[in-house]
C-alpha cells in the first residue's frame, strides 16, 4: 500500500528544506527555517555553565538529548545524591563492627585555701596552709560491642542502597519519557509551522486568482476581500505556530537541563509502522524491566530484611572494654611538704638522743648512736621538689582495666514483638503493592497496545484523506480559475485541505506518543527511531 511522496522546496537561502517521505512505512524528517533553530532559552540564576562534553552538537538526535538530560537534569542529579548517602550508610554499617577507641585529657587548677573532705577539713587532718595545685590527666579506652542489629546492619544498608538505585532508575525512566515527548512536541510544532507556511502560500495564491478574475471582469471585489481575510488568518496562524515552536523548544531544553548556545536541528527520524507486539510478550518483558516495579521489589527485599533485624532484638549482646588512665598533681609551693619532712627528721633525732641518754645509764652502755644521721638530708628536700615537677606530662599511671559483659534480653514490655509485627505488616504491604502494580501493568499494556493500533490505523486513514484533500483542492483551484465555480467552493476546498493536513500530523504524533507511553510501561525501547 503506497502513499507517494511530498517534497516542499526551500524558499530562500536562509531556510532549510523539509522532506516528507511516505510509503508503506510513513517516515517524516523534521527541519524548519533556520531562524527557528536559534535557542531562546534564558539561563536561570542557578544554572551552571556547560562543560565541554555537555555542549549539544549541531544535529541533535533523540539519543544525544537523552544522554545529556540524564547527566544534566537537576531533578535526576538530586535523586542521584541519595546514592552517595546510601553508600556511606553501607560503609558505616561495616564500620560498626570495628571497636571504638577514645582518648581524652584534662587540665585543671585549684586555688590555695582550706579544703573540705566530706565533713572533715584539711586543718582537722593536720594539713594546714594548703597551696594551689595544677592537675592534668588522661584516659584512653577501647570498646567493642556486638548485637543482632549491628551484625545485620550491613545487609540492611545494602538492600536500602539497592532500593535507592532502583528509585534512581525509576526517576531516569520518567525523565526519558519526558524528554522523548518534549522532543516529539518540537517535531509536532515544526510540522504545524510547515503547514501554516503552506496555508499562507495557498491563501496568497487564491488571492492572486481572485484579483486576476476581477481584472478580467469575471470576478468581484467580495471574492478579493474574502481572499485577503484568508491571507490575514493564515498569517495569524503562522505567528502562533512560530510561538508554538519556540515554546516547545524551550520546554525541551528545560527537560535536558542545558543552556543552548548553538543552533542544532532535530535530526532523529521516526517511522509509523504496523504494531506487531502482543500484550503477553510485552507483559513478560515489563515484569523484568518496568522501573517502578523494580523499585517496589527492591523495597520489598529491604522490608524482608527489616523483619530479620526486628527478630534479632531477641538475641544476646556482647561488650568488651579496656581502659588506661594517669594523672599529675603539682603544688604551687612545696614549703609545707619540706617542713613536714624536716619536722619528721627532727623528731627522729630527738628520739635518738633520748634513746642514747637512756642507754648510757646501763652498766656497760654500748657506743651511742650518731643521731645526726637521722636528720632530714638535703637530698630528701630536693627529691620532694623534683617529685612536685610533674605537671603537665609526668603522669602517674593508674592500673589498667578490662571488662567483659554479656546481656541476654528477657522481657522488655513487648516492645520487641510490636516492632517485629510492624516490620511484618510493612513487608505484607509491599507485597500487596507489587501485586497491585503487576495488575496495573497488565491493564496498562493492554490499553496501550490498543491505543497504538488505533493510532496506526488512524494515521493510515488520515494519510488517505490528505491525498484526497490534495486532489480536491487542485480541482477546486482549476475550476475557479476557469470560472466554473465560485470563491466559496475554493475556500471550502482549502479548509478541507488544511484540516486534512493537520489531522494527519495529529494522527502521526498520537501514534508516537502512544508508543512512547508503551515503552515507558514496558521499561525498554520497542522501536528504532
Amino acid at each position: 500500500m503506497g502513499f507517494g511522496a511530498c517534497r516542499i522546496p526551500a524558499r530562500g537561502p536562509d531556510e532549510t528544506r523539509e522532506e516528507i517521505v511516505v510509503d508503506k512505512r510513513m517516515v517524516f524528517r523534521a527541519g524548519w527555517p533556520a531562524w527557528i533553530l536559534v535557542a531562546l532559552v534564558a539561563g536561570t540564576a542557578f544554572a551552571s555553565p556547560l562543560r565541554a562534553q555537555d555542549r549539544l552538537s549541531a544535529s541533535l538526535t533523540l539519543e544525544e538529548a537523552l544522554r545529556v538530560a540524564l547527566r544534566n537534569n537537576p531533578g535526576v542529579q538530586a535523586v542521584r545524591n541519595d546514592l552517595q548517602v546510601a553508600n556511606w550508610n553501607l560503609t558505616s554499617a561495616y564500620g560498626s563492627w570495628l571497636p571504638s577507641a577514645s582518648l581524652s585529657s584534662s587540665l585543671s587548677w585549684q586555688g590555695a585555701g582550706e579544703q573540705r573532705f566530706g565533713s572533715i577539713t584539711a586543718d582537722q587532718l593536720g594539713f594546714q596552709d594548703q597551696p594551689s595545685f595544677l592537675f592534668s590527666s588522661y584516659n584512653a579506652g577501647v570498646n567493642f560491642s556486638m548485637d543482632g542489629r549491628k551484625l545485620m546492619a550491613p545487609g540492611q544498608a545494602r538492600r536500602s542502597r539497592d532500593a535507592t538505585q532502583a528509585q534512581i532508575r525509576s526517576t531516569e525512566a520518567a525523565l526519558r519519557l519526558g524528554v522523548t515527548k518534549a522532543y516529539l512536541e518540537v517535531l509536532r510544532q515544526g510540522e504545524g509551522l510547515t503547514l501554516a507556511e503552506q496555508e499562507l502560500e495557498r491563501a496568497r495564491i487564491n488571492l492572486r486568482l481572485a484579483q486576476g478574475r476581477q481584472e478580467v471582469g469575471s470576478g468581484n471585489a467580495i471574492d478579493v476581500r474574502q481572499a485577503e481575510v484568508n491571507v490575514g488568518r493564515a498569517e495569524v496562524t503562522l505567528i502562533q505556530s512560530r510561538t508554538g515552536v519556540q515554546t516547545s523548544r524551550i520546554r525541551l531544553l528545560q527537560q535536558i537541563g542545558v543552556d543552548l548556545n548553538a543552533e542544532p536541528t532535530l535530526a532523529t527520524t521516526f517511522s509509523v509502522t504496523q504494531p506487531e507486539w502482543t500484550p503477553g510478550d510485552l507483559y513478560q518483558a515489563a515484569i523484568g524491566n518496568n522501573p517502578d516495579l523494580q523499585a517496589m521489589r527492591a523495597q520489598e527485599e529491604a522490608s524482608r530484611y527489616d523483619v530479620s533485624i526486628a527478630r534479632s532484638s531477641y538475641f544476646p549482646s556482647l561488650s568488651v572494654s579496656a581502659g588506661w588512665s594517669g594523672f599529675t598533681r603539682q603544688a604551687s609551693s612545696t614549703a609545707g611538704q619540706e617542713a613536714q619532712a624536716i619536722a619528721a627528721g627532727t623528731a627522729r633525732v630527738q628520739q635518738c638522743l633520748a634513746l642514747n641518754d637512756l642507754v648510757s645509764l646501763l652498766p656497760n652502755p654500748p657506743v651511742p648512736q650518731d643521731c645526726s644521721l637521722l636528720a632530714t638530708p638535703e637530698s630528701a628536700i630536693e627529691a620532694i621538689r623534683a617529685e612536685n615537677q610533674a605537671f603537665p606530662f609526668n603522669f602517674t599511671s593508674q592500673p589498667p582495666s578490662v571488662g567483659l559483659q554479656v546481656s541476654i534480653p528477657i522481657f522488655q514490655g513487648l516492645g520487641r514483638q510490636r516492632e517485629l509485627e510492624s516490620a511484618r505488616a510493612q513487608l505484607n504491604d509491599n507485597r500487596f503493592r507489587i501485586r497491585e502494580q503487576e495488575l496495573a501493568l497488565r491493564a496498562d499494556i493492554e490499553s496501550s497496545v490498543a491505543l497504538v493500533r488505533t493510532a496506526y490505523e488512524s494515521a493510515l486513514i488520515e494519510e488517505r484523506n490528505q491525498a484526497l484533500a490534495d486532489e480536491q483542492l487542485r480541482l477546486a483551484q482549476e475550476r475557479y480559475r476557469l470560472g466554473f465555480s465560485n470563491f466559496i467552493d475554493l475556500v471550502e476546498a482549502e479548509t478541507v485541505k488544511a484540516r486534512a493536513d493537520r489531522e494527519r500530523i495529529v494522527a502521526i504524533f498520537i501514534y508516537h506518543d502512544a508508543v512512547a507511553d508503551l515503552e515507558a510501561v514496558v521499561g525498554m525501547p520497542l522501536r528504532n527511531p
